[in-house]
């Protein structure tokens, strides 16, 4: 599944597979400002850090065309500052357009319409680089699935959330794919509900066995014996190896250490903001009320009633069996495996 992503290079436009209404409906949501982007990105047309990420980085050549006139650089400094503040947890999304920044600046000589050729061919390279990078993280992951393990999921980090295959998807289809006999659970993921209608709808795509879960049936699942392995994605990890994801993730994650169940995290070398030390200085999001008070146009809390929607949570190192990416197994001590991880790739 490649196609929930798609770049029209002659109107510049970026076409997304709305997950906002799956299962139920395949539409499709273009962009084509950057208010377009930014407002797909806070909404969730497009979600998961991976395929923020892709999606910002054809986002910043959307940007460089609504620029055109001749102050078209304070334009688009201006544009891809605001594309970069869309979101603050997900890593990728200020990864991608700092990326497409330097760029910019190391080749400043160009003209608008050479520089809008080299930004498209690089978000090109990087979603194919994503997909490559989620298809390792699958290989790498292959050790830590066994034969009649039942995986518990948390959220969607499937292909729905990267360019494609996914991250802890991802090593359940490889897992699939080398005929391990596998089942999934997938965690509704409330408030947004992204493991009951994405993850299911993926799997059930692809002819993989799952089993959609409420997330507070989580204990009772893991204290009967109905899980084995625990694999969910991350929005950032910290450079000690504490890892933001959906919210919900720490108490799977808790749960697991108490039952003594492995529990990975599955998630590209690029999620690793090596800038933040740990998780304390992870900025959490919280998102707008409605997401919990309303189901569809149905009110279900009373009115006047706050709540809180934080849509993530943070996950100490030491509960992390271990972080599969896509150079690799990384297991404790994380601080040391991060720094050796980067060191190897930037030889």
């Amino acid at each position: 599944m490649e196609d929930h992503i798609v770049f029209h290079r002659d109107s510049a436009v970026l076409d997304l597979l709305d997950q906002r209404k799956l299962p139920a409906s395949e539409e499709r949501f273009l962009c084509r400002t950057t208010a377009d982007v930014i407002t797909a990105l806070q909404v969730m047309v497009v979600r998961g850090a991976p395929a923020i990420g892709v999606s910002a980085a054809f986002g910043c050549a959307i940007a460089l065309r609504e620029s055109a006139g001749p102050d078209w650089r304070e334009k688009l400094r201006k544009h891809l500052a605001d594309l970069r503040a869309a979101r603050p947890t997900a890593v990728n999304l200020a990864w991608a357009v700092d990326h497409m920044t330097a760029l910019w600046e190391k080749n400043a000589s160009l003209a608008p319409e050479d520089l809008m050729k080299l930004f498209i061919s690089e978000a090109e390279t990087m979603r194919r680089a994503d997909i490559a990078s989620c298809m390792a993280i699958g290989r790498f992951g292959l050790p830590c699935v066994h034969d009649n393990d039942v995986i518990l999921t948390h959220c969607n980090a499937g292909a729905l959330a990267t360019a494609g295959y996914g991250t802890a998807l991802g090593v359940v289809r490889a897992a699939f794919e080398n005929r391990k006999n596998i089942r999934v659970i997938a965690d509704e993921t409330r408030p947004f509900l992204q493991g009951a209608r994405l993850t299911a709808w993926e799997l059930q795509q692809d002819g993989i066995p799952v089993t959609v879960a409420c997330d507070n049936a989580c204990a009772s699942l893991m204290s009967r014996g109905f899980v084995s392995l625990c694999v969910v994605g991350a929005d950032r990890i910290a450079a000690n190896g504490d890892t933001a994801n959906k919210i919900g993730t720490l108490g799977v994650a808790i749960l697991a250490r108490h039952y003594g169940i492995p529990f990975y995290v599955a998630a590209p070398l690029s999620t690793i903001d090596r800038s933040t030390p740990d998780g304390k200085h992870i900025p959490i999001e919280e998102r707008p009320a409605s997401e919990v008070t309303t189901i569809g146009s149905t009110r279900v809390t009373p009115e006047g009633v706050p709540v809180f929607n934080f849509a993530f949570d943070v996950t100490p190192a030491d509960l992390i069996t271990g972080i599969i990416t896509d150079k690799g197994l990384l297991t404790a001590p994380y601080d040391a495996a991060i720094r050796d991880v980067f060191a190897r790739e930037e030889q």
